[in-house]
Parts: structure tokens; sequence; C-alpha cells
């Protein structure tokens, strides 16, 4: 498992929004799969960040979040992604592919859905509706 797989969503959007504002300061190659870097942080702050892609728990920043800890950080993501902008790029790729993906299975579903519904007799429909009526005042405390 890589940086990315290893990282939170959170970490993993943020570190994108450091790599596109350019908060990489300065950055080093220091191993066949290393590298050791300086991010700007929030408010000034200078973060000391080691990663390493080929074990990322090993990847080490002084970040409150990550520092002490064996997570991977957005300070982290964007040091990766300055070091190696194709796997930004491939980052995006997917992300969009997956979202193709997505609106495919949803426009499938409501398919279904719609065959599902058309396939009822009319109080079937009828009973169908009415429980989901109940559910949707239940779930929003319609009468609290």
């Amino acid at each position: 498992m890589g940086l990315i797989e290893t990282a939170s969503a959170n970490s993993i959007w943020r570190g994108m929004d450091y790599y596109e504002a350019r908060k990489v300061i300065s950055w080093e190659k220091t191993g066949t799969f290393a590298y050791d870097g300086i991010v700007s942080g929030s408010e000034r702050n200078k973060y000391t960040v080691h990663i390493e892609t080929n074990h990322p728990r090993r990847s080490t920043c002084n970040c409150p979040f990550a520092d002490g800890r064996r997570v991977v950080c957005k300070h982290m993501i964007a040091l990766y992604f300055t070091a190696e902008p194709k796997a930004a790029e491939s980052f995006l790729k997917q992300v969009e592919e997956w979202e193709v993906e997505e609106q495919e299975r949803e426009k499938q579903h409501y398919e279904e859905l719609r065959k599902y519904v058309n396939q009822l007799s009319k109080a079937e429909l009828r009973e169908r509706l009415y429980d989901a009526l109940v559910e949707l005042e239940k779930r929003d405390n319609y009468w609290r």
C-alpha cells in the first residue's frame, strides 16, 4: 500500500489543496523511495516532512496531526504530489473515472427502481407509498 491508500480522504484532499497552492517550500529526493521537505502550514507554520513511498507508515511530519503517530497527513501528501506530479494526475484521473462509474451506477439504480414501481399494482403502490411516508415522518421527527 502506498501513501494514497494509507491516507484518509480528508488528508488526501487537503494535501491536494496544499499541492495546488504550492505550499511545499523545498524538497529533495533522499532515497529511491524517499523524500524530505518543508511544507508551509496554517498560521505561517513550517513543517518538516519525510515520506517513504514504499513504506508509508515510516513517513513522518512534525505537524500536530501526525507528530509521533503513524498516519499520513496533508503535508505528506502535498510533498508526495510535488515530488511526483504524475501521481497527482493519476489520482485525479482515478477520481474522475470513479465519478463517471458512480453516475452510471446511480442511473442504473433509478432505472431498476422505476421498473419495480411500474410492476406494482395500484393497491401495492398505495401501501408502499404510505409506508414510505410514515418512515419519512419518523426519520424527520415530524410529530415531535
